[in-house]
């Protein structure tokens, strides 16, 4: 899969966004399965890991991404964010770096993450998620203010909205932003699948309990708004859409948000 990807690269633009997101998930995933499957970061990680800081970094230490569809595949931020959680996931790797030029651009990828400050709640909420893989990401200070800022943003029913996280300006281009203001609830917007799945996710991994009231009011609002069809439904921020996406993506989360606060667990019992 590594070399496929590779092969679009090299084939047409290195700035293919497909490409790059598929060896950053590609590297994500596999630095998990490593996780699962021992302790040792396997040779298939290795060089999704390297192929990526050796071809896509830039000299600022981000990895590129050209800007599509937020907030997936979304820009450089979250190419840069998604190569960070892999490597602090990747069991061992980053500690067993014997190759100069790879520790130095490891090291020019903190640095980006630690001096570039994040435009947006979503890229803050990115930033802590892959914080708890890589701890030298954020400080305790950071850490507990994206944390408050995490919380201040829950809505009354115990949920998130993807379209508080970001002002419509943020997202995209000018027709983008004015057709998000023009949405009949711009000033009210619902909670969605995706984003309290997500919150609940990060805010478990940055070590809130699962007994939290606050983590409770958002599990309960999972619960109470799973379709017939089992997915969690979240309004895509591509206005245009026919098929809404992310709700693949919410649907996902929102399952391991449930793992993470037991509740898949008293589903079987």
């Amino acid at each position: 899969m590594v070399a496929e990807a590779k092969e679009r690269l090299a084939a047409g633009d290195a700035t293919d966004v497909s490409a790059r997101a598929q060896l950053a998930y590609m590297a994500r995933g596999l630095a998990a399965w490593d996780v699962m499957a021992g302790t040792v970061t396997s040779p298939e990680t290795d060089q999704a890991l390297r192929y990526r800081l050796n071809e896509m970094q830039a000299k600022d230490g981000s990895i590129e991404a050209r800007y599509r569809f937020p907030p997936i595949n979304s820009d450089t931020w979250h190419a840069t964010v998604a190569a960070a959680m892999a490597i602090g996931a990747a069991p061992g790797w980053h500690e067993s770096l014997k190759d100069t030029a790879m520790i130095a651009a490891v090291a020019r990828l903190l640095n980006y993450l630690q001096v570039t400050s994040p435009k947006h709640d979503h890229q803050r909420l990115q930033l802590l998620w892959a914080a708890t893989f890589w701890p030298d990401l954020l400080d305790r200070r950071r850490r507990e203010q994206i944390i408050n800022r995490i919380w201040e943003l829950q809505r009354a029913d115990g949920g998130w909205s993807i379209r508080t996280f970001a002002e419509p300006e943020q997202l995209g281009s000018l027709a983008k932003a004015r057709a998000l203001r023009a949405e009949p609830d711009f000033g009210n917007p619902a909670s969605d699948g995706y984003q309290t799945a997500l919150a609940i996710v990060v805010l478990r991994d940055a070590g809130v309990p699962a007994d939290d009231p606050r983590l409770q009011r958002a599990v309960k609002w999972l619960k109470a708004n799973q379709r017939e069809s089992g997915r969690w439904w979240t309004k895509s921020l591509n206005t245009k859409s026919r098929f809404h996406y992310i709700s693949y993506s919410g649907t996902a989360y929102a399952a391991l948000a449930l793992a993470k606060c037991g509740e898949l667990e008293r589903v079987r019992d």
